[in-house]
């Protein structure tokens, strides 16, 4: 059988990842995505093979809108000439336009009814939908599709990207190994969703550098242009990782994580990190992680800080037993993904 990934994000290609090396002992699998720093990057982290068809169409409406249609034009050719059975992507928007046009059955994930644009464009064309069981099915209903096309899974999509085996370590970029590091994700600031309210992570970051001055601090970007922007405004006080390193690698060598309410976030929790979440897109995923105790929200710049004093200073045992109950009772989505391909072609 041949199967078509689509694969847009970071977070997809490592959701992916497992997924496409158990469909590749037995059938033809082509595994496309966009030029996109974070994602042909990791891909080239990871060794996953993947033809790269257009780009990233940035922050702006006009720019997103042309690299879309464009990349439907180009993969429209390559797909035809494919002929796959089957499509699996995270709800592309380009992958459903391609896949309806081709006649060719859709499948996809989401975790993410807050993304509205991306889901409108992308929902009511795909046969059918795959989420997590802690997002009800009603959330994605209203975009246009049937309820008996929704399946939930017992998982949230972090728990198949924390289990997955690493082949090696990887060193954090400090030398005093005596302090304690915190970790911060910017929030993305370029998907549709995103509020690009930077003045309060900006806070947030200037309140750890006042209080944890003596501590390692890491910050985590997502485009050249944050890089650069927080190269300007911080300059030597933090260390800016410039470049995309495998998020549980890095998180399995921190002691505190401070993320934007989304996918890496998730990870550290799940990998028994003390993480807080400044909840920059408020979403089911986070507020699961906070009803469970697993993350700790805080958006208030110097009370952020406080708790990550408080953090440091405690014990970790109750929040790692936790994190391990948790992600030992989740399935595997694979296992689902299979089953709905078989009763869909």
């Amino acid at each position: 059988m041949k199967i078509w990934f689509d694969i847009l994000t970071p977070k997809q290609l490592l959701f992916f990842e497992p997924m496409i090396k158990r469909f590749q002992k037995n059938h033809n699998v082509l595994c496309t995505s966009r030029n996109y720093r974070e994602v042909t990057q990791l891909a080239k982290l990871r060794k996953l093979s993947l033809k790269f068809v257009g780009k990233h169409g940035g922050g702006e409406k006009y720019d997103k809108l042309y690299a879309s249609t464009n990349r439907i034009n180009l993969l429209s050719k390559i797909i035809r000439n494919h002929c796959p059975e089957i499509a699996v992507s995270f709800c592309s928007p380009e992958a459903s336009r391609v896949s309806y046009g081709l006649g060719i059955k859709h499948i996809a994930f989401s975790d993410s009814p807050h993304a509205e644009a991306v889901m409108r464009l992308s929902v009511p064309l795909v046969q059918k939908l795959l989420i997590p069981w802690i997002i009800p099915k009603k959330e994605f209903m209203k975009f246009g599709i049937n309820k008996k096309n929704i399946l939930q899974y017992k998982a949230i999509d972090a728990a198949t990207i924390v289990k997955r085996v690493l082949d090696k370590k990887i060193k954090v970029p400090f030398t005093n190994k005596k302090r304690k590091t915190i970790l911060v994700r910017v929030e993305e600031d370029q998907a549709a969703y995103s509020s690009k309210n930077t003045k309060k992570t900006i806070l947030i970051i200037k309140s750890i550098i006042k209080e944890f001055a003596d501590e390692n601090i890491l910050v985590l970007g997502r485009y050249g242009s944050q890089i650069r922007f927080l190269n300007r405004t911080f300059g030597k006080k933090i260390k800016i990782l410039n470049k995309v390193i495998d998020g549980k690698m890095l998180l399995s060598n921190v002691d505190v994580f401070v993320g934007s309410g989304g996918t890496m976030t998730a990870e550290s929790a799940l990998l028994g990190i003390p993480t807080i979440s400044y909840n920059a897109v408020p979403n089911l995923i986070e507020s699961y992680l906070v009803k469970n105790k697993l993350v700790k929200r805080e958006t208030d710049p110097m009370q952020l800080a406080r708790s990550i004093r408080k953090l440091i200073n405690s014990s970790n045992i109750e929040h790692k037993k936790r994190a391990k109950k948790a992600l030992n009772s989740m399935e595997d989505p694979y296992t689902k993904l299979v089953k709905t391909i078989r009763e869909t072609i």
